[in-house]
Order: C-alpha cells, then structure tokens, then sequence
C-alpha cells in the first residue's frame, strides 16, 4: 500500500515503542536479504556504505587516526552490518538495540564472520542501564557511534544524550550521522522541493502506515510506525547539556537511501537530489562530539 502520513499525533512513549518495534522485527528477515550479507564472507575488507563514509571523519577526531584497539558502543545497530564493519576497522565493539530478532541476526553475521562482538538488547534511553547490567557497570568506551536512521524514533533527546554522555569514557568521542532534520520535512513524493512536515518540535508525532521498508522488495505485516522531527538546535543543545564539547560538524549532500523517487543513484551507491536541487537541501547531519 502507499505511506500513509499523519502529522500531530499525541502518543505515549510506550504505545509508539511497541509499534515501532513491532514494525522493526518484521523488517529484520527483509533486511537480511537486501542488506547484501554475503559480500562480507567474500571480501575480509568489505565494509558498509555507511561505515565507508562514516570511518575518515570519525578517525580524525581518534588518537592516532584509527579504531584499533579502541571500544566502541554502536547505538541503535539493527543487524549489525555496520557494527561488524566498524569492528573491522579495529574496534572492540558492543550493539545496543530494541530488537531482539535484530540482535539474533547481527550476532549470526559477526560469529559467521569471525569478529568477537557483544549484543545488548533494550531501548537506547536506557543503554548505561543494559550495558551496566550486561557487561558490568565499569565498562565505558572510547567511541559511542550511531549513523543513520536513529534519532527519530526518539522521543527524547535529553535522555539520548544523557546515555551517550554516561557511556563515553573521559575524553571519548560522540560520531552521530543522520538524516537532515531539514530533510525530513520534505516531502518526497512531489516533482519539486515543497516543504510538507514539520521542522520545529512540539512532542507530537508523525504517525505513518506503510508497509513497505527502505531497502527490497518484501512488506511488513506491522505496518504502523512513529517518528519525532528534532531541530539541529535541539540536537546540539541535547548534547551540549549532556556535558559534551562539539568539536565538528556538517551537512552533507548525499544519502545511503533513495529518500526520494526523484534521487539519482551515484557510483558509489549513495544518492543524490538532480541538478541545482542538491545546493538546495542538505541531506544529512554529522555531529563529532567529545566528553571532557
């Protein structure tokens, strides 16, 4: 069926989770196969899109320029195709996600592929909580990344910052990427750029009735889901509150989705607005932050 959109919705945290989760266990066996997993068993060095374009940035703000031998916690990881890839890049790594069935497959990819990786399951408000109780309540990490596709599905930007902030050791880096809340009130649909949803936060949310996912051809059987815009104020604001310097950001021009039928696929299989429209509308948000 076509989306179905509805801006301005009152629901509670814990109605919007369970649909959203629901909707995000069905995806999970659609992924798996979209996802192109067996490119990771053919190539030892393959990494995702995401991590591809993720991992220069994100060595620049590292001692010595790279993940190895740091930890690393991934929030929000799905099937863990870039938490393996991060791990390839060096990193000791830990997937925080809601989904168990997400977690089962990440956990098959990277004991497949022969990385060591710790998997928790829970919400990402709650992860110092989840790892406390885990992996013990003196693990922190160097990296907490979380890229694409994350913040949301978050209805609460103080406490997402507030676990990040608790989960970075002294001097640990914040790498967050996604999509542009510029972006998000698109809409995508239409034959030119026409701003349709909101930008600003009021606690509302955009419900949606789809049932289709962004990668493949498979549907889902849940097909209702819930979103909150987020401002870049609001972001940045969140983490400086959390007691996290900013240290870099940027607002890129291409996604690693074809948010639009209007995008044009590049050779590196990112996406693109055409022509002048790519000047006109960033399509992602990069933050680098770290804890003093």
């Amino acid at each position: 069926m076509a989306p179905d959109a509805v801006d301005g919705v009152e629901v509670g945290w814990e109605d919007a989770r369970a649909a959203n989760l629901a909707n995000w266990d069905d995806r999970v066996p659609l992924h798996v196969e979209a996802y192109g997993l067996d490119a990771y068993a053919a190539d030892p060095t393959h990494l995702s899109s995401v991590v591809r374009h993720d991992l220069p940035v994100l060595e620049r703000h590292l001692d010595g320029g790279s993940l190895a031998g740091l930890d690393l916690c991934h929030l929000q990881c799905h099937i863990g195709t870039d938490t393996v890839s991060l791990a390839r890049a060096g990193a000791r790594v830990v997937g925080v996600d809601f989904s168990a069935p997400a977690l089962e497959a990440a956990a098959r990819l990277a004991e497949g592929l022969g990385i060591d990786a710790r998997w928790v399951e829970g919400d990402v408000l709650d992860a110092r909580a989840l790892v406390d109780a885990a992996l013990g309540a003196d693990r922190t990490f160097d990296v907490v990344y979380t890229s694409i596709g994350t913040i949301g599905w978050l209805s609460d930007l103080t406490a997402w910052a507030r676990q990040i902030a608790a989960l970075l050791a002294p001097g640990g880096v914040l790498y967050f990427r996604d999509g542009h809340p510029m972006l998000g009130t698109i809409d995508e649909d239409r034959d030119e750029l026409v701003a349709r949803y909101r930008y600003f936060a009021d606690g509302r949310a955009l419900r949606w009735d789809d049932d289709a996912t962004y990668v493949g051809d498979g549907t889902v059987e849940s097909t209702v889901t819930y979103e909150w815009a987020h401002p870049v104020s609001e972001i940045v604001t969140a983490l400086l509150d959390a007691g996290l310097t900013i240290e870099a950001m940027d607002e890129g021009r291409t996604l690693p989705w074809r948010f639009s039928p209007r995008m044009v696929e590049r050779p590196d299989g990112d996406f693109e607005w055409p022509g002048e429209d790519a000047a006109r509308v960033p399509c992602t948000l990069t933050v680098v932050a770290r804890k003093r």
